[in-house]
């Protein structure tokens, strides 16, 4: 590690130590870099927790410098500790990017790169040296040509974790959405929609929902078809899947879930207060209201994972990679609510509402 004075940002207080939050940079071509880097220079992020960059310490040094961004930050490598106290963000440097990586391109360097940002910050979650995850945004088509198969983000820390039960949810100001499937075709999706798959989601998110400090979650469901099937006349997945696994979870496990509701209206309600979270169809249903709502600023939550992993809502960004726009208000929003879901005192998603 670096030997740099001590700044007084850097200085460990005398309260008790704030959440060391691991923040992945994302597919080093895209505007993760950039993102990381402002966000962590936010009083807003600085004032809730200690942030480790898991990353690339030369290309975030290069991003610095080419954008006029605050870095310097120390740096720790893989067979170091991370320091006893610190308030400063850290790196911690993987050194995997053996060429240049071109920004704003597809790369099989760019990909592998990334996915090692997310095991190396799993790994320090499991080993207790971090207390949550947030990750800046990867690229798919990159993923695939480094030789992965994983779909998304969600996916992939599930299998570095052996969860089996987990769900991709958005939290957008005051409306939270977990959604039944991710990033597959719309026919697949609309395949998921059964009733045994209805029931685990429902229940995984009431559990979570509950130790977000939400003491009895109302949970809502969004229907699949148009006004919710109008009594089978526009699709039968309502009588056939939705509602037994509904009536199950309310019968058996006493959860509060009510619907299926009409999609045109639930997340519009729930926004409002009426529901604590609606489970979705499929991917695009509940992202469409999340970032009308909140575009920008909205936060993935993966749920079921042995530990807090938050993201932003939005992806690379190769067109402006590089340029100095990005908008960093989605990492911000990330960072801040793992310190807030990490277990330090804070009151979770119930004081969003």
């Amino acid at each position: 590690m670096t030997d740099e004075p001590q700044t007084e940002l850097s200085r460990p207080s005398s309260q008790e130590r704030l959440p060391r939050i691991a923040i992945t940079m994302g597919d080093p071509a895209g505007i993760g870099p950039e993102v990381v880097l402002k966000a962590v220079a936010e009083r807003e992020v600085l004032d809730v927790c200690a942030p480790v960059i898991v990353g690339d310490a030369q290309l975030l040094a290069h991003t610095a410098r080419t954008l006029d961004l605050q870095c310097g930050y120390d740096v720790v490598r893989r067979d170091e500790s991370l320091p006893e106290d610190f308030r400063a963000p850290v790196i911690f440097h993987l050194d995997n990017i053996e060429s240049s990586v071109a920004l704003g391109f597809e790369s099989a360097a760019a990909g592998r790169a990334a996915a090692e940002y997310i095991k190396s910050a799993v790994e320090l979650c499991g080993a207790g040296r971090v207390d949550a995850i947030s990750t800046a945004p990867i690229n798919k088509r990159s993923i695939f040509l480094a030789g992965y198969k994983f779909a998304g983000h969600t996916e992939y820390l599930a299998e570095l974790s052996g969860t089996e039960e987990y769900a991709m949810a958005f939290v957008a100001a005051n409306l939270r959405v977990v959604l039944l499937s991710t990033h597959v075709p719309l026919v697949e999706a609309i395949a998921l929609v059964e009733r045994e798959r209805i029931m685990r989601v429902v229940r995984l998110a009431n559990r979570e929902m509950k130790r977000w400090s939400i003491e009895r979650p109302r949970l809502a469901m969004a229907a699949l078809n148009p006004h919710g099937a109008e009594g089978g006349l526009f699709g039968m997945e309502e009588a056939s899947e939705i509602v037994p696994a509904i009536t199950s979870c309310r019968e058996i496990d006493g959860i509060d879930v009510s619907g299926p509701y009409s999609a045109d209206t639930v997340f519009l309600r729930a926004s409002r207060g009426e529901f604590d979270a609606v489970v979705s169809c499929y991917h695009d249903q509940a992202m469409i209201p999340v970032k009308c709502l909140s575009f920008g600023e909205a936060v993935n939550v993966t749920l079921g994972l042995p530990f807090i992993r938050t993201s932003v809502d939005h992806g690379t960004a190769f067109d402006i990679a590089g340029k100095g726009i990005a908008e960093h208000s989605s990492m911000v929003a990330a960072i801040t609510l793992a310190a807030q879901l990490s277990g330090f005192g804070a009151s979770g998603l119930a004081s969003r509402s």
